[in-house]
């Protein structure tokens, strides 16, 4: 394992293995956004380490605005070179005495949205939490759609609502309409919920009316988030026929501040389940293609207390799957473009990413340490999501958290 000058604790889920992008400011500096590095438990200023070393400058320019949009765009070529500058930095002694005064406590740097928001497109990949859904809202019916193993599932989200971990999340109001009520009412969410997702950022875009094959999403995907796409379950049951989701997830996303590039995950790269249904040319993995399946372990914590663990091995499709369907059609890709999993979902009890199935609609509350219980999210509560993969020698590569607190609702009639 490659060796740091730095002091880093053998354990670190943020090691050289790792050194995941994020945006950042200081309460010393004010509000002037940079692009970070984390290392252990600390922030590196990479644009300001950029100039320290001397870097070329074409990629100096690529770490110094106040986004990680241009370092996007610049393509797997750029991606790499940058990597192996930061990962020189922090293993030559040699260049110790111009980097480390670009290092700050992490627990110092305010993150910020890393990137900014292109497109965003949720799927529905874990055939468990598809099947789960197919029950409580379709019930004495199949709980897959005949489609469903036939293509990714998705719909076109709302990239304006996508927030950074931390922002509170105001509960939504909209129609709801039970099943014995005798007409709509509005008023807020009375099922507020969580799902538990992967997210995918696209860096390199690609033309109108061109698709985008398996072999090329290492090309154009930099690198991986974690979501947290909050939902309204009755104000999604009652508007989803026959359009699908809307105001019931449009509301807010919250993804985690750090973007692990693709190149970090090589360790965690594994067997997609297998499939029962023969995918089209077009998503066929198989045969020495290249899928794109990875080893994550998700937590899921409800106020401090671990509710859930989602197994990522387990998702139907791939993000690399996803991609090509997304863009079969001709969809142009556009730099800060990001993809969600869905839902990841596991065949057992306690590895539910999403409320309505770790509490069957309600029906057996979730216990929580202080002895409360929930069936859906209450004004207050405080969702946290984290993830491991896998990384070299043993190690494990962190994905930090997405956290959201659940604010009351507003008046729908206030101006």
């Amino acid at each position: 394992m490659t060796v740091s000058w730095l002091d880093l604790p053998a354990d670190t889920l943020f090691g050289l293995h790792n050194l995941p992008y994020g945006v950042f400011t200081t309460a010393v500096e004010g509000d002037r956004r940079r692009i970070g590095v984390a290392v252990g438990d600390q922030v590196l200023d990479a644009a300001a380490a950029a100039r320290a070393t001397g870097l070329d400058a074409r990629l100096a320019d690529l770490l110094a605005g106040p986004s990680l949009n241009p370092l996007l765009a610049a393509g797997r070529a750029d991606w790499t070179l940058v990597r192996a500058a930061l990962t020189d930095w922090l293993t030559d002694p040699g260049h110790r005495a111009a980097v480390e005064p670009c290092l700050l406590p992490r627990a110092e740097a305010v993150l910020h949205l890393p990137f900014e928001v292109a497109d965003y497109v949720d799927f529905y990949a874990s055939e468990h939490h598809a099947t789960n859904l197919g029950r409580l809202f379709r019930p004495g019916t199949e709980p897959l759609t005949p489609n469903w193993k036939h293509l990714p599932i998705g719909y076109h989200g709302r990239s304006g609502s996508v927030v950074v971990s931390g922002t509170p999340v105001v509960r939504p109001n909209g129609q709801r309409k039970a099943p014995a009520d005798a007409a709509p009412s509005i008023g807020p969410s009375r099922r507020l919920d969580i799902e538990a997702e992967v997210g995918f950022v696209v860096g390199v875009p690609s033309a109108l009316g061109t698709p985008v094959p398996l072999a090329d999403f290492a090309e154009h995907v930099f690198g991986v988030c974690l979501v947290n796409d909050w939902s309204a379950r009755d104000i999604q049951a009652w508007e989803y026929v026959p359009l699908g989701p809307f105001l019931g997830k449009s509301f807010a996303t919250s993804v985690s501040p750090w973007v692990v590039p693709l190149d970090a995950l090589a360790h965690a790269r594994t067997t997609p389940p297998a499939r029962d249904v023969e995918p089209l040319p077009y998503l066929d993995d198989r045969d020495g293609a290249d899928p794109w399946a990875l080893d994550l372990s998700l937590e899921v914590r409800l106020n401090g207390t671990p509710v859930s663990r989602p197994p990522f091995a387990g998702m139907y499709w791939t993000a690399a799957q996803q991609l090509a369907h997304l863009t079969v059609n001709g969809a142009g890709l556009r730099t800060g473009d990001l993809f969600a999993s869905g839902t990841v979902s596991g065949p057992d009890r306690g590895t539910e990413g999403a409320l309505i199935e770790l509490t069957w609609n309600g029906e057996r509350p979730v216990e929580l340490a202080d002895g409360s219980v929930r069936s859906f999210l209450e004004d207050g509560d405080e969702v946290v999501i984290t993830a491991t993969a896998p990384g070299p020698d043993g190690s494990r590569v962190g994905f930090g958290e997405v956290t959201g607190r659940v604010l009351p609702a507003r008046d729908p009639a206030s101006r």
